[in-house]
């Protein structure tokens, strides 16, 4: 069996060589079948979660698969389907605790991170037809989101100005500035930074209290970005939008890679705060709102 240092280390390596190469894992390729999920599903159609979220949207992204659903050997034969000899799996983690016999305190306990491989259904054969999206018939115009997405945006309750030309939360006034609408390219590029700064909105103290205090080029503020990307990336893949980062320059993508190369466990703490960031943000919704399929 692995080591939990194993794995740590494996999905750091993962996620490096793709930022080295350019590619930010984290960024879904939005090619799929429209029906089919953004977030990873598994076999129940239970969504997958944080650092899983973000290793299989890159193996989606490397092989091209159009289907979002993973699962495991042992299903796939369960469900009288077989994977294709030669078929790479897809490492995925499960989270848990213990506690240590020997300890009699009840309240002390031990965090663990177990891997296993898990495969995408185009990978198996003779799967039953429900894990198969629809045919499209035809092109299928442009989702109708953005009234979605502004109506999300306004229940959070986060005060958001837009005008001049800087996006940025800013934490003694606890409000967030948009650039003016006509200076972004498209609404992804508008909606992608907007969720971008109430991801970083999510840490103040009277929230989820996270280090804001960073700045440029230091630890703490490369793994803030980084919870804010991937908030922004979750949040978007749950309304049903593509995601497109603010124009990150080279200058981030080493900041991310010098914290990354130190510390293996940085990229899983910070897919942990940003998958708590965007639960906080779905739970300031109403009960009427819901997940894009």
């Amino acid at each position: 069996m692995q080591s939990i240092k194993d794995t740590y280390q494996r999905i750091t390596d993962t996620i490096v060589e793709q930022l080295e190469a350019g590619t930010k894992p984290w960024i879904r390729p939005w090619r799929g079948n429209v029906r089919s999920s953004i977030i990873p599903l598994r076999a129940t159609g239970e969504a997958y979660r944080g650092i899983n979220v973000i290793m299989l949207w890159l193996s989606g992204q490397l092989s091209g698969y159009e289907e979002n659903t993973w699962i495991t050997y042992r299903q796939a034969s369960e469900l009288g389907g077989q994977v294709r000899k030669g078929e790479k799996g897809t490492l995925v983690v499960k989270y848990g605790t213990f506690t240590p016999k020997e300890r009699e305190d009840v309240d002390r306990t031990i965090p663990y991170l177990k891997g296993y491989t898990v495969f995408n259904v185009e990978q198996i054969e003779n799967l039953p037809d429900r894990f198969k999206s629809p045919v499209e018939d035809a092109a299928v115009e442009p989702l109708p989101v953005l009234e979605n997405v502004e109506t999300f945006i306004k229940r959070t309750g986060a005060l958001v100005s837009y005008g001049g030309t800087k996006a940025c939360y800013r934490p003694a006034l606890d409000d967030i500035l948009i650039p003016d609408r006509n200076r972004f390219i498209s609404e992804v590029h508008l909606y992608s930074t907007a969720l971008h700064e109430l991801g970083h909105w999510t840490g103040a103290k009277s929230r989820l209290d996270r280090d804001l205090s960073g700045r440029f080029g230091k630890e703490a503020y490369a793994i803030e970005e980084l919870c804010a990307e991937m908030t922004a990336a979750f949040v978007c893949a749950d309304l049903g939008i593509a995601h497109d980062t603010r124009g990150n320059t080279t200058a981030y993508i080493e900041s991310w890679l010098k914290v990354l190369k130190q510390d293996k466990r940085a990229i899983i703490a910070a897919a942990a705060k940003a998958q708590a960031a965007a639960d906080f943000l779905h739970s300031l919704q109403g009960a009427e709102t819901k997940k894009a399929p």
